[in-house]
């Protein structure tokens, strides 16, 4: 499988070429182009009632598509997700990560997929009360809205809401006001994360909630 990035930070895609036999999972909905002789099939994300609990709770599709080519020779898929933003991948060789619902794009066999309780302080900070694991050996791609950070941490670091992209289990997550309670809401910021442990993880720049916040207003005006 050769994969390669493109459309910069801003407007990322993959343009993904499969061998003979290859085959490659992607969230519904991802696929913009491909070669003939590509064959897509449909499942449910992990059984119905895991399909329904990963719509509902971890913001991804019910369904969830494989591609594989049935060809002889190398076929292309170019894979696109929903927000502008970058897009990363990560390689686990019997690891585990967890990302932000939604970002999940496409995986090769080998990665599993599975709900975590987050904890009432995350949804309080607006992150969700279930958050996304994906564990195994494989790679996965997962997109930003946004451009990437990667930020090592050893100790404790403060993220606002909406921009925690991915993060390892070496990682706890706290909700805390960023200063006092007049200036943390009249100051625009509410409550924030606190990460505290050892490890590396990734923040987009930019928030959909920020985005809703921003536009909400001008729809009434």
């Amino acid at each position: 499988m050769n994969v390669q990035k493109e459309g910069g930070s801003s407007f990322s895609f993959l343009r993904i070429k499969l061998a003979k036999g290859e085959k490659l999972t992607t969230e519904s909905g991802a696929m913009a182009s491909m070669d003939k002789d590509i064959e897509l099939r449909s499942r449910l994300n992990g059984g119905f009632l895991q399909g329904l609990i990963m719509k509902f709770l971890g913001k991804e599709s019910l369904f969830i598509n494989t591609f594989q080519n049935k060809s002889k020779v190398e076929k292309e898929v170019v894979l696109t997700q929903a927000t502008p933003g970058d897009i990363r991948e990560v390689v686990l060789d019997n690891e585990e990560l967890f990302i932000q619902p939604g970002s999940y794009l496409a995986s090769t066999s080998g990665i599993k997929f599975s709900l975590r309780w987050a904890g009432f302080s995350s949804w309080i900070a607006g992150e969700g009360l279930f958050r996304i694991r994906i564990s195994g050996s494989g790679t996965c791609w997962y997109g930003a809205y946004g451009a990437v950070i990667e930020k090592e941490i050893d100790g404790e670091y403060i993220v606002d809401t909406g921009h925690l992209l991915s993060y390892p289990s070496t990682i706890k997550l706290k909700i805390m006001l960023p200063g006092g309670v007049f200036s943390s809401f009249f100051g625009g910021e509410g409550f924030v994360l606190r990460l505290e442990g050892k490890g590396t993880v990734k923040l987009q720049t930019r928030s959909i909630e920020g985005l809703a916040s921003w536009l909400n207003p001008r729809f009434w005006n």
